[in-house]
């Protein structure tokens, strides 16, 4: 089965031919070179492809998107505060490697134990939480100056030190 990571939202229309201003966390201007398809969540869980007919990247976080057969504002408006999602393949070639984006399928490693896979990076003002599956439950580690020790891009590792009790607030004491 095809994995998929959402790298952002359309947050607007723009100008008279139905370009949309998409918001991304790919870490760097794009414009978003070689993507043939991406993907837009209509309702939660249904996501239908749109092939991009050019992009320019504005800002490292904000491209302009022409999707094909999205024509006026009026056709793009149903667009806007959309979640957009790529190929896991894709949203990795396109992901700056600086970008929080890029750790989603790293492991957490407090030691010599893993915590668990990173299945999603939220982005808050002073700090970024990983969501991680540990044991069989979902898991946030904070990650910041307290807690992270070091990334290992080559191993796909993220070796944190864990304040006391925090993994026992998701699996429970039984």
């Amino acid at each position: 089965m095809e994995q998929y990571l959402r790298i952002g939202k359309i947050v607007a229309a723009f100008g008279l031919q139905g370009e949309l201003i998409l918001v991304h966390e790919l870490g760097k201007k794009s414009d978003l070179k070689g993507l043939d398809a991406l993907f837009i969540e209509l309702r939660p869980g249904n996501m239908m492809p749109y092939f991009p007919e050019n992009a320019k990247g504005r800002t490292p976080e904000e491209t302009v998107i022409k999707l094909e057969g999205i024509n006026s504002p009026e056709a793009a408006r149903p667009l806007v505060r959309k979640n957009v999602w790529l190929r896991d393949a894709d949203a990795r070639r396109l992901t700056a490697a600086s970008a929080p984006l890029s750790l989603i399928g790293f492991m957490v490693v407090e030691g010599k134990k893993n915590i668990g896979e990173v299945l999603e990076v939220i982005e808050q003002p002073m700090q970024v939480l990983l969501r991680v599956d540990h044991q069989g439950h979902e898991a946030y580690i904070p990650l910041h100056d307290q807690t992270l020790v070091k990334i290992d891009q080559k191993a796909r590792k993220i070796h944190v030190k864990l304040p006391d009790g925090l993994l026992d607030v998701y699996i429970g004491e039984g």
